[in-house]
């Protein structure tokens, strides 16, 4: 069913996209997976700005929903192999993109950037992320966190736990205390959920520095280090809900809402959850700390926007990018959406309750920034497919060594 829905989706885009073609030349289409509220209703703000700066030019959004991406990613594939690219279309930052540059089908946008003094308003870990090959081809519109901890202050104060855990070791420790109160330290979900964990754990057990080090090739997965963050990654998941995990985020942090599960580590798309859905308060009704050892580093993930080879108006496309990356573009989508934007010179005031925390950690110096594995930034699509085969069967076998040697041989064989 999911295949024939994709076709359907397919033959539907495509009809579309003809009517597209042959239809006025002052048009730009934008391609993404932004159908879900908030994000939708952020994309249709930059529209409205996009058509009002440049008069007489219609928006013509091409999102495709279903999947958390994956059929846009899928249906989008197939128009770049036939060489009928939209005008710019959505991916996430970083090595997600590698595939895209090798093969020629996205241009460079490195002297967009310079003109428009990004480099000055960016961070400077964000533009490292960005770049490939001493160059950089996508345009970041937002900021999402992954290394986080999140939990229900109440649930802490009647297990009489004082402050969530600082380490993965004082996370084990306060879990044997949960356990005897009958109640699940860690709620996880489905297998993309446990890859976040393995991040957030090998990024506090490492620390940042070999945490980049491990995604560059130059700490090996079977040195000492990693194999003592493995060794904790498989202890944190056999005091969590594995084997009966959620279907996905959502669910899963529903276990912490209930009180079932005392925390779950996920990115801050869960605040929108926690308030609109869940109707939690900042803070008082729920709260979210960096995941054990991060404190300070900020794991992130972006959505961007591309120039791809072969745009029908690529002029047009130059003019989103710039809307994507300006001050107002972006104070217009991440408000909706719940997420911060890539800019540190955005007002601060649009941003409430946990979204001002997380800029204020954005923005601070101090915060050192790295990139998320789950979502895209430190490893290109081969290579991530490959941990996702080998991570599959360390939940089940619980193989360390087997794993370690995996990943390390598919790293040398995918890059």
């Amino acid at each position: 069913m999911a295949i024939l829905s994709i076709v359907v989706v397919s033959l539907i885009c495509g009809l579309s996209m003809f009517a597209v073609r042959g239809a006025s030349n002052d048009q730009l289409e934008v391609y993404s997976w932004w159908t879900g509220p908030g994000e939708e209703e952020g994309l249709a703000a930059m529209a409205k700005s996009f058509e009002g700066t440049n008069p007489g030019v219609r928006f013509v959004n091409a999102a495709v929903s279903g999947g958390a991406g994956s059929n846009a990613k899928a249906i989008l594939a197939s128009r770049l192999l036939a060489n009928d690219p939209p005008d710019s279309y959505q991916r996430h930052a970083g090595l997600e993109l590698l595939d895209d540059v090798r093969s020629g089908k996205v241009q460079d946008l490195t002297d967009l950037y310079r003109q428009q003094g990004w480099a000055k308003v960016f961070p400077k870990g964000l533009i490292d992320n960005l770049t490939i090959d001493d160059r950089i081809y996508a345009v970041p519109v937002n900021i999402h966190r992954a290394n986080l901890m999140w939990y229900l202050p109440k649930t802490l104060q009647d297990l009489g736990i004082s402050a969530p855990p600082k380490t993965w070791k004082e996370f084990l420790a306060q879990a044997e205390q949960i356990k005897a109160k009958g109640k699940t330290p860690l709620a996880v979900g489905p297998e993309w959920t446990q890859k976040h964990l393995l991040e957030t754990v090998l990024l506090g057990e490492l620390g940042p520095d070999n945490y980049d080090k491990l995604w560059a090739g130059q700490l090996s997965w079977l040195s000492p280090e990693v194999s003592g963050a493995l060794d904790t990654y498989a202890k944190v998941l056999a005091v969590s809900d594995v084997k009966s995990a959620a279907g996905d985020w959502q669910p899963q942090l529903d276990k912490v809402v209930s009180g079932s599960a005392v925390y779950a580590v996920m990115g801050d798309w869960s605040s929108s959850y926690l308030e609109q859905t869940k109707n939690l308060a900042w803070q008082t009704g729920y709260n979210v700390v960096a995941s054990p050892g991060s404190d300070g580093v900020y794991d992130f993930l972006s959505d961007s926007f591309t120039l791809p080879t072969g745009a029908r108006r690529p002029d047009l496309a130059r003019k989103w990018l710039i809307e994507c990356g300006s001050t107002d573009g972006q104070n217009l989508f991440n408000p909706l959406k719940g997420s911060i934007p890539a800019r540190t010179d955005a007002d601060a005031a649009l941003y409430k309750n946990y979204l001002s925390w997380a800029l204020q950690q954005w923005r601070d110096p101090k915060t050192r920034i790295v990139g998320s594995l789950t979502h895209g930034v430190v490893a290109n699509n081969a290579y991530n497919a490959e941990i996702d085969s080998a991570l599959g069967l360390f939940v089940q076998d619980d193989d360390q060594g087997k794993f370690a040697r995996t990943v390390e041989q598919q790293y040398r064989e995918t890059q």
